[in-house]
């Protein structure tokens, strides 16, 4: 089902991308969500019109690239998102985001694709690298900021991080050491059922120990039976 996303989505694509996904993705998240919305051939034909206007106000060469560059070198974007005591955000701060800034504050047209940066999810002071054109990049200031308020000294910043990462480091700790004993519990109980099978082989291996002396003490008597028949034959015929 090909859909049109309306926001970035990690590991699927940008805001405007079209892309296809399996029914029940669409129809179960990405559409009640409103992270997507169906790819009528309208919409589409709609979506590449304004792409192409975007694009024609790119930069062309490297000295209109150099130009933009100088620019946004002196740009500090700015986003107020609403984040938890952590720092952590109710969201993301995607590239999409970054060029929508970028256009509203400064009139200037960046390919998101050119945008190297993973979402955002946390406050903090960030630099953007963005490639404008072939060798022409230029790093871009960003900061991320709690709603209604400001950011906190730096040293506050990696101290609140560094306390995330132990978290979450001691989450994954656990979740290792949980997964462990469950193969430790399953190792144990494959060692209590092999005896039961050891035990088994044992017996059957006994029994038919038993079932070949049985045979073998049969076969002489047999022989023996054999043999005097054959005698008692002898005997009877004439002389």
């Amino acid at each position: 089902m090909e859909i049109i996303l309306l926001q970035d989505v990690e590991k699927l694509g940008l805001k405007g991308d079209v892309v296809n996904v399996a029914r029940g993705y669409a129809r179960n998240y990405l559409l009640p969500r409103r992270l997507a919305e169906v790819a009528t051939p309208a919409r589409v034909t709609e979506l590449r019109r304004v792409e192409s206007q975007r694009t024609l106000q790119e930069a062309k060469n490297a000295d209109q690239a150099q130009e933009i560059a100088e620019v946004l070198g002196k740009t500090v974007l700015r986003f107020e998102v609403k984040s938890g005591p952590t720092g952590s955000l109710f969201g993301s701060v995607t590239s999409s985001d970054i060029v929508d800034e970028i256009w509203r504050t400064r009139k200037v047209r960046v390919d998101r694709r050119k945008v190297s940066t993973d979402p955002i999810k946390r406050i903090g002071r960030f630099t953007i690298p963005i490639e404008l054109f072939e060798d022409v990049h230029v790093e871009v200031k960003t900061l991320v900021v709690p709603e209604g308020g400001e950011l906190p000294p730096e040293e506050e910043l990696a101290a609140i991080e560094a306390a995330e990462a132990a978290e979450a480091a001691a989450i994954e700790a656990a979740a290792e050491a949980e997964h462990a004993e469950a193969e430790e519990a399953i190792a144990e109980v494959i060692a209590e059922e092999e005896p039961e099978e050891d035990e088994q082989a044992e017996a059957e291996s006994a029994e038919t120990e038993s079932a070949e002396e049985e045979s073998a003490e049969v076969e002489p008597a047999e022989d023996a039976l054999e043999a005097a028949v054959e005698a008692g034959a002898g005997d009877e015929q004439p002389a």
